[in-house]
C-alpha cells in the first residue's frame, strides 16, 4: 500500500504544480482508506505544505500580491475557522457542496458560461474567505480556491504563484490546529507521512516542467477540465 500512495503523491505532486491543487484531493481519500478521516486530512497537510513551499520558492517572482493581500489573507481566516471546525463534524455533506460548485465553476468556464464573471473588491474577500473555510472543513481547499481565481483574471504564471501563496498561508494557519488535535496520530504514521512528502516533492518538480509546455492561451481551460474531474471525484468516493 505504500508503494500505492508513493504512485498517488507523485500524481497528486505533479497536479497540483500546475493547477494549484491536487495533493489533498487525492491523498486525502487514498490516506483515510488506512486511517479515520480526520486523521489523514492531518497527516497529509505535512506532504502539502513541504510541496507548496518548494512550488512557491520556484515561482515566487509572479505573485500577485494585491491579490494575495485579499484573496488570501481571507483564505488563511477561513481555512483557520475551518480546520478548528472540521476536528468537530463530519464533512461529507460539505465535499457534496464542493464537488457542486467545482462542477458549476469547470463546466461553466468550459462552455463559456463564467467567463464574464469577475471577483475584484469585496467579492474577491468573500471568495477567498470560502474557499479557506470550506478547505480547512474538508481537507480539499485548493480546487475551489483554484474556481475562484478563475474569476479574478491572471496569467498563468501570476495564477499558479498567487495561488501557491495563499496555499502556503492557509497550511500555516491550520496546522498548529492538526498538530494540537492530532500530533500523537501524526507520530504513529509517519511512514505513510515520509512515503508522501517525498512522493510531492518529486511530482512538483516534474509538474514544474510541465506547466513550462502549456500555452498561455489553453492554461485555463486545462484548468477547468481538472476542476469538473476533482468535482466527479469528490462525488464519487463517497
Amino acid at each position: 500500500m505504500l508503494g500505492v500512495v508513493a504512485v498517488a503523491a507523485i500524481i497528486a505532486g505533479g497536479i497540483a504544480s500546475f493547477a494549484g491543487f491536487g495533493i489533498g484531493s487525492v491523498l486525502t481519500p487514498a490516506l483515510a482508506s488506512q486511517v479515520a478521516a480526520s486523521v489523514a486530512v492531518a497527516c497529509v497537510s505535512i506532504p502539502h505544505l513541504v510541496a507548496t513551499s518548494l512550488r512557491l520558492w520556484i515561482v515566487r517572482e509572479h505573485i500577485d500580491y494585491q491579490i494575495l493581500r485579499s484573496f488570501g489573507a481571507m483564505s488563511a481566516v477561513g481555512g483557520l475557522a475551518g480546520a478548528a471546525v472540521g476536528t468537530m463534524v463530519s464533512a461529507r455533506w460539505l465535499e457534496i457542496v464542493l464537488a457542486a460548485l467545482l462542477l458549476f465553476v469547470g463546466i461553466g468556464h468550459l462552455l463559456g458560461w463564467t467567463k464574464r464573471m469577475k471577483f475584484a473588491g469585496p467579492a474577491a474577500w468573500i471568495a477567498g474567505g470560502v474557499s479557506g473555510l470550506l478547505g480547512g472543513l474538508v481537507g480539499n481547499q485548493g480546487g475551489l480556491r483554484a474556481g475562484a481565481m478563475t474569476g479574478i483574471g491572471v496569467s498563468r504564471d501570476a495564477f499558479v504563484a498567487t495561488a501557491t501563496a495563499t496555499g502556503l498561508i492557509v497550511d500555516l494557519a491550520r496546522m498548529p490546529v492538526y498538530f494540537t488535535a492530532y500530533w500523537s496520530e501524526i507520530f504513529e504514521n509517519w511512514p505513510w507521512v515520509a512515503t508522501m512528502t517525498a512522493g510531492v516533492i518529486v511530482g512538483t518538480l516534474i509538474g514544474m516542467k510541465v506547466l513550462r509546455r502549456i500555452p498561455e492561451d489553453r492554461f485555463m481551460t486545462v484548468v477547468s477540465v481538472l476542476l469538473v474531474v476533482l468535482g466527479i471525484w469528490l462525488l464519487a468516493k463517497g
